[in-house]
């Protein structure tokens, strides 16, 4: 039913819930995943820093980031399952046109990823990469919810 599946990463709690979700549907379906994650140099004004710091902020990124896609690779691999990785470089650009892009482009059954769930002003706000990728995307999301607030508070309280 779907035989490939996307999956972004960024290496937060929700990314890997929604990993834990699409390796579920993997290993039913025998998925191939791609772990997908984008680097996001942000735009450096050079005339107020050397490019020597902002180079150096830069292949930081993408050193991070290729440690979020081993870590997250790894778990999948656990699974039994040999994912594909991708890491996409972006200055500043929208995360939720990257992850359709990269749908397209590997041509996906199915994208997998978690979200926050912000709403109201807090969304306006922060923006929506899942709301973007519900709005733009021509293949099934699913999208995989983070602990609420409440929720977390009321975990800590019991592991007390």
């Amino acid at each position: 039913m779907y035989a490939k599946i996307l999956v972004p990463v960024d290496g937060s709690d929700t990314s890997i819930l929604g990993l834990n979700e699409a390796i579920k549907i993997a290993k039913i379906h025998g998925s191939q995943l791609c772990l997908f994650h984008i680097v996001n140099e942000f735009v450096f004004d050079y005339s107020f820093s050397p490019g020597l710091y902002a180079d150096r902020v830069i292949d930081s990124l993408r050193v991070r980031g290729q440690e979020i896609l081993d870590q997250m690779a790894s778990l999948a691999r656990q699974q039994g399952l040999r994912p594909e990785c991708v890491v996409v470089e972006s200055i500043g650009g929208a995360a939720g046109n990257l992850i359709v892009e990269q749908a397209n482009k590997w041509s996906a059954d199915l994208i997998v990823m978690g979200t926050h769930g912000r709403r109201g002003i807090r969304r306006l706000a922060l923006g929506s990469d899942a709301e973007e990728v519900l709005r733009s995307a021509t293949v099934p999301v699913l999208l995989v919810r983070g602990a609420t607030a409440p929720a977390k508070q009321a975990q800590k309280r019991s592991a007390a």
